[in-house]
């Protein structure tokens, strides 16, 4: 478990504000940011001189990004939620009424055209997709929440795709609240954020959508670092060298440093409790873009590590 690690404050700038409740956010190599606002149900475009626009709107509530093979981004949609203002502070209240479940769409980035790509996996209906990332084979994991509008308990998952849809693969269920998801840089663990119980997973990965088994299960997750003193781990992105930066929320809420060994290295605080999801951009891949979902802006930290360049980066 996470011990008292080193506290490490890091220069930032707001990038871009103004947002409503930004999350999911990636980087093209020339330092512009795509971020879901979940509460305004767009993607926007962040230029490295903090202009925005929004690229695309939406049904329901876009959350988790990535770039695809084919030069399109790739969304988790969560369904829609409801929302309040706390002290000027915007905040998720649950499944908006009109949340049947979410799903797995995809944006072309130019034009802003948008399919449906992914309702249910092994005839099992997608809840509240929430993360994904691809492999450099071109398919890509996403978790699922699991959290249902209409009560009935929380079933989340981690999950498998090929484009193609030659390949959909329930990887892990059911799993408690999913979140934030990431590889190695060598592709061989992947690591998965339970929020709720405040844990960093890492499972190891044999093959394209394939864990480690035992037996005819997938051998659980091994719990790299807990943070329950932090309150919350929501989302991550990787180093590198291997080292998985995660978000804290809530009580002492910034960046987490993990190694892959698990020894947490250090912790860089920062002022939103609503400190979400990073991505890593911008010249030698060494900043690192962060939302802060309940005010509504994007970070740009600087990173003394370089992050790892996603596969697909344009």
């Amino acid at each position: 478990q996470a011990e008292k690690p080193a506290r490490m404050e890091r220069p930032y700038r707001v990038l871009a504000d103004g947002l409503r409740f930004p999350e999911g956010p990636i980087a093209t190599r020339d330092g512009t940011v795509f971020v879901s606002e979940i509460a305004r149900k767009c993607v926007t475009r962040i230029e490295p001189d903090g202009r925005k626009e929004i690229v695309a709107s939406f049904k329901g509530g876009p959350n988790g990004l990535a770039f695809g093979p084919d030069g399109w981004i790739y969304v988790c949609n969560g369904g829609g939620f409801n929302w309040r203002e706390v002290d000027g502070l915007l905040l998720p209240a649950g499944p908006a009424e009109t949340n049947t479940g979410g799903w797995i769409e995809r944006i072309n980035p130019r034009t802003g055209e948008q399919q449906v790509i992914i309702e249910a996996v092994s005839g099992r209906r997608l809840r509240s997709p929430n993360d994904l990332v691809f492999d450099n084979s071109g398919g890509f994991w996403f978790t699922d929440t699991g959290v249902s509008p209409k009560g009935g308990g929380v079933q989340g998952g981690i999950y498998y795709a090929r484009l193609d849809g030659s390949l959909q693969r329930e990887a892990v269920f059911p799993l408690d609240r999913p979140n934030g998801i990431g590889l190695a840089p060598d592709g061989k663990a992947l690591y998965v954020a339970l929020t709720a119980v405040c844990d960093l997973l890492a499972y190891e990965v044999v093959g394209p959508g394939a864990l480690a088994t035992e037996g005819d299960a997938p051998r659980p997750g091994k719990v790299l670092a807990g943070f329950k003193q932090h309150g919350m781990i929501d989302s991550m992105a990787v180093e590198a060298g291997g080292n998985i930066c995660a978000t804290l929320c809530v009580k002492d809420p910034g960046l987490a440093v993990v190694a892959p060994d698990g020894t947490v290295l250090e912790h860089v605080p920062l002022p939103d409790a609503a400190t979400t999801n990073l991505t890593f951009g911008g010249p030698r891949n060494s900043t690192a873009y962060v939302t802060q979902s309940s005010t509504g802006k994007l970070l740009a930290v600087e990173w003394p590590r370089p992050g790892i360049e996603l596969p697909f980066t344009p």
